[in-house]
């Protein structure tokens, strides 16, 4: 009965945010057969009218169904990703085939296909707003591209196909975070950790304590290959642990063996793209991005491995070169890298960035940081409401106004890492705005620090206060985003473009009236010393030779699986072998410089949305500097400036092409200048 599943009626919540104090694991999977029924039956509803198809009867009746499942499945996937219980996890891996089965039974209808191509051939006489024809072409390329118009025997394949991916995927992300967690390091003697800040080692005994370890020193693992404990510990061992058991996820025989999980993926996408017409699963996803082929992404990201190669190898010398005068010198290893690049930063800069912590509190930097530049840009102003509940005790609710005072959603902050939360940092929605549907967003960062033990601040650093920037970037395009059709709502964009946004919004981190409002000392209010802040700015391309070359080099791995076609990709193909020539090919298989991410928990492409994508964070960031560029050129921090950026660029979601929506903000195309500057690679 509806009335005994809260995911059946309508939330009483403001802005329709879930009642998840009410919601039950059970509730989940009848909610989802319930949603994919009444889906089922608004799309036979347009499949079988006698009428000619027009924008009413077909387009907005489309648009207007799968509500209830879209309600549930947001409500769903926030919870599986950032609180995968046991139970969590399981219904997740029973709901991945049935949910591509219903996506694949939609987009592969013959009957809908046919009602929209005619529209597509009829859209310059319909009368139809830019929205609108927009719309129609979007659903006929996504049809089309997902294999709408073949026959009923490669559409019976492609079903198989995609039920298959969606539970690879989940077995990758599952194996991961078991795996992640089973390798997180234990510590006995706190001296091992000598280096770490007292909060570093509080949340090391929480974390210790909640595995039943008391008395001992628990160090998790962040998503990505390094970790922000390898640029202060001392002892040597510690830091090579740390790291190897980071590189070691995915990549053990047993349970958690996520080798076999992603060869598989590799293979089954690249049959994928065969079977509606291209040479390569890059082929395939790239066509409809704004890159529009593996070889524009591969020309660029050849382009700037050779300056970052260098210039990696430069300050790997420079490394060396401290070690070689130390009493006992030794040959420079990866986990060595972060620890000596802060000793050499402190004698260039005279700057020791982990003394920086007590200037960042997370909570100053949330409110008179992220919040403020926020409030003075646009206008917007946040609320607490500690009345509404979210999905768990640590998430906090805010709600966001407008300047003139209306409402415009709510942001959900999910600051703390958990066992039962997937790794890295991420943006999603709850609630879609759509004019269509009268309803505003509800938008959810996640992030990964580390808890400290009840009663200590929160302390942050550098790259912690980056990614609370960046992610609430996403956050802003979620919020902002204006549009008559849920299709085009919040980062519906295209995935080489979504990164854009959230790159920008990490430009205010040192705009003056920013930082001396929230990098304030946790202690004494003071503010960070001038001096330092310039140090800071002057080192921004600093080590910038490392943070390109790993990057790239993941960038390059998933390009390189992706672009395998379906004869090679069905070959017996060694995980490690493939990783090292690949990077040999581009010239970034430096030994001391690992890939931010190996194959084994690449999560961005292997379980994520960035398959043949994670070059979109460089791509979009040549968009980025431009517009930074822009900004500092226009007078910065300003309310028209802000007011330009979000009508023209945030507000417009996917209802425009977004380099369209780029050259009207900007007036041009973006230049890839800045970004070479930027990044110290400039000739």
């Amino acid at each position: 009965m509806a009335n005994e599943n809260p995911l059946l009626s309508p939330s009483p919540l403001p802005y329709g945010l879930p009642e998840y104090s009410l919601i039950r694991p059970e509730h989940y999977l009848p909610a989802f057969e319930a949603a994919f029924d009444a889906q089922r039956r608004e799309i036979e509803a347009i499949t079988r009218l006698r009428a000619r198809p027009t924008f009413e009867n077909t387009m907005v009746a489309l648009e207007s169904s799968g509500r209830l499942l879209g309600d549930v499945a947001r409500t769903f996937y926030t919870v599986s990703s950032a609180d995968a219980t046991p139970e969590i996890q399981e219904i997740e891996e029973t709901l991945a085939p049935l949910m591509s089965a219903h996506q694949d039974s939609i987009q592969l209808d013959a009957d809908l296909y046919r009602r929209i191509k005619t529209l597509h051939e009829q859209r310059d006489d319909l009368g139809l707003t830019a929205e609108q024809r927009y719309l129609v072409e979007r659903h006929f390329r996504e049809m089309s591209h997902a294999g709408a118009g073949l026959d009923d025997a490669a559409k019976a394949r492609l079903t198989a196909v995609n039920q298959r991916l969606s539970t690879l995927t989940t077995t990758f992300e599952k194996n991961l975070l078991r795996d992640t967690n089973e390798l997180a390091v234990v510590f006995e003697d706190a001296a091992e950790l000598d280096g770490l800040a007292e909060g570093e080692l509080s949340a090391a005994a929480q974390a210790a304590a909640d595995r039943g370890l008391e008395g001992k020193w628990v160090v998790t693992l962040t998503l990505f290959t390094g970790h922000p404990y390898l640029s202060t510990l001392t002892d040597r061992t510690s830091r090579k642990r740390i790291l190897d058991a980071s590189r070691a996820r995915g990549s053990r025989a047993g349970l958690n063996d996520n080798r076999p999980v992603l060869r598989e993926i590799v293979r089954l996408r690249a049959e994928r793209a065969a079977l509606v017409g291209y040479r390569s699963h890059a082929a395939y996803v790239t066509s409809d991005e704004t890159a529009g082929s593996p070889e524009a992404v591969h020309d660029l990201l050849r382009r700037l491995a050779v300056p970052a190669a260098r210039n990696a190898a430069r300050e790997q010398a420079v490394l060396q070169r401290i070690i070689d005068a130390e009493p006992e010198p030794f040959p420079l290893e990866a986990h060595d890298w972060a620890f000596y690049t802060e000793r050499v930063r402190a004698a260039e800069y005279d700057l020791d960035r982990s003394a920086l912590r007590p200037w960042f509190e997370a909570e100053r930097v949330l409110r008179d940081g992220v919040f403020h530049a926020a409030t003075e840009l646009y206008g917007i102003t946040f609320e607490e409401r500690a009345d509404l509940d979210a999905y768990h005790p640590d998430v906090r609710v805010f709600e966001v106004r407008n300047g003139d005072g209306s409402t415009l959603g709510l942001f959900l902050l999910d600051l703390y890492t958990r066992d039962t939360k997937r790794g890295g940092a991420w943006m999603n929605s709850i609630v879609l705005q759509s004019r269509l549907r009268g309803t505003q967003s509800i938008v959810v960062n996640n992030l990964n620090v580390p808890k400290p033990a009840a009663g200590r601040p929160t302390l942050l650093t550098l790259d912690e206060v980056t990614t609370l920037f960046h992610e609430f970037g996403h956050a802003l395009h979620g919020l902002f985003a204006t549009v008559t059709y849920p299709h085009f709502a919040g980062t519906n964009v295209f995935r080489d473009f979504v990164e854009f946004p959230s790159q920008v919004n990490e430009m205010w981190i040192y705009w003056p009236e920013i930082l001396d409002t929230y990098a304030r000392h946790v202690d004494t209010g003071e503010a960070l010393p001038r001096d330092v802040v310039e140090k800071l700015r002057a080192s921004e391309a600093f080590n910038q030779g490392f943070a390109t070359s790993e990057y790239l080099a993941a960038a390059w791995l998933d390009q390189a699986w992706h672009s395998l076609d379906a004869e090679t990709a069905a070959g017996d193909l060694d995980v490690a072998d493939f990783e090292a020539a690949a990077l040999s090919d581009i010239g970034l298989d430096n030994p001391v410089v690992p890939t931010r991410y190996s194959s084994t928990y690449f999560a961005h492409v292997f379980s994520g949305g960035y398959s043949a994508g994670y070059y979109s964070y460089i791509w979009s960031e040549v968009l980025d500097a431009d517009t930074v560029e822009w900004f500092r050129e226009n007078g910065g921090l300003q309310r028209a400036n802000g007011e330009r950026f979000r009508e023209r660029l945030l507000g417009v979601g996917g209802s425009k092409d977004p380099l369209e929506a780029y050259r009207d903000f900007r007036g041009r195309d973006a230049e890839i200048q800045p970004l070479l500057e930027r990044r110290g690679l400039a000739a």
